[in-house]
């Protein structure tokens, strides 16, 4: 059965590839870019680290590339002077919106197969199994 799951697993990382290159996104800035869209405020780079389970070194250089590419901007933040959060701009918010909207749409039509009750099953099962594996 999981062996399905590993199938499915691959399916699923071939659309979410095409999403991203349709969105000119690599998957890594897709990663960092959708951490600060779903928070809905500036996020500090540790708390990218946690959330992309990077190391900090590596989050640092992907802040600064995407930032080289006007994706998200470093400001200071207001509680400490000394530390920055990162803030995604206009042009992030618009590239993380489209590849999200096209992966959406995509996993949509992987799972057309299924109705709606089959569909609430499948993401209970799937909540249950990722909650131990999660912490």
């Amino acid at each position: 059965m999981l062996s399905r799951v590993s199938r499915l697993s691959r399916h699923l990382d071939r659309e979410r590839r095409a999403a991203l290159d349709e969105s000119g996104l690599e998957a890594w800035e897709f990663d960092v870019l959708a951490a600060l869209r779903r928070a809905g405020e500036p996020l500090t780079p540790g708390q990218l680290v946690t959330q992309n389970l990077v190391s900090s070194g590596t989050m640092t250089h992907r802040i600064s590339r995407l930032v080289e590419r006007g994706l998200v901007e470093r400001v200071p933040d207001a509680a400490d002077g000394r530390s920055v959060r990162v803030l995604l701009t206009e042009g992030g918010t618009a590239a993380v919106d489209r590849a999200m909207s096209d992966l959406v749409a995509r996993e949509r039509a992987l799972l057309a197969p299924l109705d709606e009750p089959a569909r609430s099953a499948l993401v209970a099962a799937l909540r249950t199994l990722l909650l131990p594996l999660d912490d």
